[in-house]
C-alpha cells in the first residue's frame, strides 16, 4: 500500500517581546526545510491581525518524511533558538480527503 501525503498545520504564538526572533527562526527553518527530501510544500504565514501568530502549512510525501523532518538538525536548531520565546504551539496532522 502506498503512503498518503501528510498535511500539517502548525500554529506558533510568540511571546510579545520575542516576535522578531521567532519570525527569523521560523523563516530560516522554512528555507532549510524546503530542501528536504519528501517536502512537497512548506509555507510560513503571519497573521494580519496578530503579529505574534505564525502558521506553517506543510505537505509531506509520507509520514516517514515528516518524521525525518522532525529529527533534522535544522528543526532541532529551530527548537533551541526559540526556547522560552513561544507562548503557545499546536500541530494538526491531516490527510486530504477531497
Amino acid at each position: 500500500m502506498t503512503e498518503q501525503p501528510v498535511t500539517v498545520v502548525a500554529n506558533v504564538i510568540a511571546k510579545a517581546n520575542d516576535i522578531e526572533q521567532v519570525e527569523r527562526a521560523l523563516t530560516e527553518l522554512a528555507t532549510q526545510t524546503r530542501k528536504e527530501v519528501g517536502c512537497i510544500c512548506y509555507d510560513l504565514h503571519k497573521n494580519n491581525d496578530n503579529p505574534a501568530h505564525f502558521v506553517v502549512y506543510e505537505i509531506w510525501q509520507s509520514e516517514q518524511a515528516l518524521q525525518a523532518h522532525a529529527a533534522s538538525a535544522h528543526f532541532q536548531a529551530y527548537g533551541a533558538a526559540v526556547e522560552g520565546m513561544v507562548e503557545r504551539f499546536s500541530v494538526d496532522k491531516m490527510t486530504k480527503i477531497a
